[in-house]
């Protein structure tokens, strides 16, 4: 081989070779804190889980490839929770997933930066957590199919399901209630 084709060989090589480096870089890991009110093992937990994971697959975020979820199981007891949630703010991760009330509030006092989404806790905007649903503000936004101004339509429903029904109680956890869930003239 010439000097001169050696040289252009080798420029070329050179030429390609951050290119194939880049292609080759591994996908960023993701850290996802997962912040759950069930006690680990709940069986009613299980079926919620999978679904998240589910999820996430679709969307094309696999745990352990390129995302990293990072469970914390909590009950209700209030010292576990807000232990827990400072473990998982001071883990850095890139965002958290919660899903009790309890925990929400410890976490949006331990946090303003890291991205916060919560899944089916009571009344975010009466509790304070957000500012509105439409404009939740600040670090912490989710979903809620608990509003309080659709307990009229859930006693429609319990009244077309169940025509005889003459009494309904309702049962509250009164640290997650932040006001009157129902008004009935």
């Amino acid at each position: 081989m010439r000097r001169r084709e050696f040289i252009t060989l080798l420029g070329g090589a050179a030429a390609v070779w951050p290119l194939t480096v880049r292609a080759q870089k591994p996908e960023r890991m993701r850290h996802v804190g997962v912040h759950l009110g069930f006690k680990e093992g709940d069986p009613e937990a299980q079926p919620l889980l999978v679904a998240f994971q589910q999820g996430l697959q679709e969307l094309g975020w696999i745990d352990g490839r390129n995302i990293w979820l990072d469970y914390r199981w909590a009950t209700a007891d209030p010292n576990r929770v807000r232990a827990l949630a400072t473990e998982l703010v001071q883990s850095a991760p890139d965002a958290i997933v919660v899903n009790s009330t309890p925990a929400v509030r410890v976490l949006q006092q331990a946090t303003r930066t890291v991205p916060i989404v919560f899944v089916a806790i009571a009344d975010p905007v009466r509790t304070g957590v957000v500012l509105s649903l439409a404009h939740p503000g600040g670090n912490i936004t989710g979903l809620t199919n608990f509003q309080a101004s659709i307990g009229g339509k859930w006693l429609e429903l319990l009244k077309e399901i169940a025509p005889r029904t003459t009494r309904v109680a309702l049962i509250f956890n009164p640290d997650t209630h932040s006001g009157q869930f129902f008004s009935f003239t």
